[in-house]
């Protein structure tokens, strides 16, 4: 089929495709531990029989040890085809009042901007029912073999990890399409190149055997908070860059934004300035970035006059492509133990450490997508970077060595808001990228059967 031919195809689907949309944004599947394990459920159940329903017969939930399951399934293509290995997830981040909300985010809603608001609705079921819509336009007769691979706790401890290390021959492909990105702006195209990795840590800081009236004891005896909040300081310069010692730093060469693209994006408020320094790109995709996530101590609600002897915060520490998860922890870690004041005493526990990873652009898989994106968007492609981490890809690619890779999808980093309020998607950017993926997988198809 021609570009314009695919277009109208999907064109006509696309009804289908919100309303699949809507009633997935509905179910708050959220993975995280505490929460209620019947709408996740609900929820795999849910993309296994619609996955069913658009081409793929033996769509089925997965066995695993522990936690939510994968959805996985074959569609077969002509003898000799590619084949290619389509990813998304379907549990999302949970959606505290706290953050704000202007409307129910269990309830999808239609904006003013023509854009469709509630958890999940971007990150990650947009890549849910951009798969969908693919399948559907595909008809049942894909021109290249699909694996499909839904996971069911990307944003909470993951489990798919261990599965494909436990089952590699299931993810040996051509190519892995990661539709969980998305480009800076809906209409402008991008494809992923890197992704920062993300390493963290607790520290818990000690100065007392107990509490202490604050009359009685400030001005000698050590606040724990106060030293915490020091030593949370020392971890970037005045500037805001980070300054441990030992971790890597590097330059982005794709694609820019501005300093008023990002206060527009991130809202930040009138009068307050961003951080760090070179390019906005280098400190977003090139750049390492720490910030304290979580502080243990008392609430104001509860405090009264009191020093207290201990207090607690997790640190996460985005690093870069090429750089070493471990060692960038290690110097992280050294940090905290001694750039605490007053002789405070440091607890550290590591946390977390998820490696960075590079796209490699130079193969023929890569080419087609650029291609393809190039015209189902009508504009060039440009490459930029992300600081959310996939520490899937590795395991991946350990599993698939001569597999290719292409990330993609309709988040759009100025408006969609990921894991925060008001969570959206633009329906056009779904249309669009579902038009790049039956381009894709049409050329992939052709060039192996040329």
């Amino acid at each position: 089929m021609s570009v314009n031919d695919v277009a109208a195809q999907v064109r006509d689907l696309m009804p289908g495709v919100i309303a699949d949309l809507e009633e997935l944004i509905a179910i708050p599947s959220i993975a995280f531990p505490g929460y209620d394990e019947a709408p996740v459920n609900r929820m795999a159940e849910t993309m296994v029989q619609k996955f069913r329903d658009a081409g793929f017969d033996d769509a089925r939930l997965m066995d695993v040890p522990t936690g939510y399951p994968p959805i996985y399934g074959e569609l077969k293509g002509p003898e000799g085809a590619p084949v290619v290995v389509m990813y998304a997830h379907y549990d999302v981040q949970p959606a505290h009042p706290a953050q704000g909300w202007k409307t129910d985010p269990w309830t999808p809603t239609r904006g003013e901007d023509g854009r469709i608001y509630g958890r999940g609705a971007a990150d990650d079921k947009s890549g849910l029912v951009t798969h969908l819509g693919t399948l559907r336009a595909l008809r049942g007769k894909p021109p290249v073999t699909i694996r499909l691979i839904i996971e069911g706790m990307e944003e909470t401890e993951s489990n798919l990890e261990a599965f494909v290390e436990d089952n590699p021959e299931l993810f040996e492909c051509d190519l892995f399409v990661i539709c969980d990105m998305g480009g800076i702006r809906s209409g402008e195209p991008v494809l992923t190149t890197a992704l920062r990795g993300d390493v963290s840590c607790v520290v818990k800081v000690s100065t007392l055997e107990h509490g202490l009236h604050s009359g009685v004891f400030g001005g000698v005896a050590p606040d724990a908070m106060m030293a915490l909040s020091r030593l949370l300081t020392s971890l970037v310069d005045d500037a805001g860059n980070v300054a441990v010692e030992g971790v890597t730093g590097g330059a982005w060469q794709g694609a820019d934004l501005t300093e008023d693209d990002v206060r527009a994006m991130a809202d930040v408020l009138p009068g307050v300035g961003l951080v760090g320094s070179g390019t906005v790109a280098d400190r977003l995709f090139a750049k390492p970035s720490i910030n304290a996530i979580g502080v243990d101590m008392t609430s104001i609600a509860e405090s009264s006059n009191v020093i207290y002897p201990e207090a607690s915060a997790k640190i996460s520490m985005r690093i870069v492509p090429g750089s070493d998860p471990k060692q960038e922890l290690a110097a992280l870690v050294r940090h905290l133990e001694t750039h605490a004041p007053w002789g405070a005493k440091v607890e550290v526990t590591p946390m977390k450490a998820a490696p960075p990873y590079s796209v490699r652009t130079d193969g023929p898989g890569y080419a087609a997508a650029r291609e393809a994106l190039e015209e189902a968007f009508g504009k060039p492609v440009e490459e930029a970077g992300s600081g959310g981490s996939i520490p899937l890809l590795q395991t991946l690619e350990d599993a698939s060595p001569r597999a290719e890779f292409v990330l993609w999808g309709p988040e759009d980093m100025a408006k969609s808001r990921i894991h925060a309020s008001d969570e959206s998607v633009d329906p056009a950017e779904i249309e669009r990228m579902i038009v790049a993926q039956v381009l894709l997988l049409q050329k992939l198809g052709e060039r192996a059967g040329a």
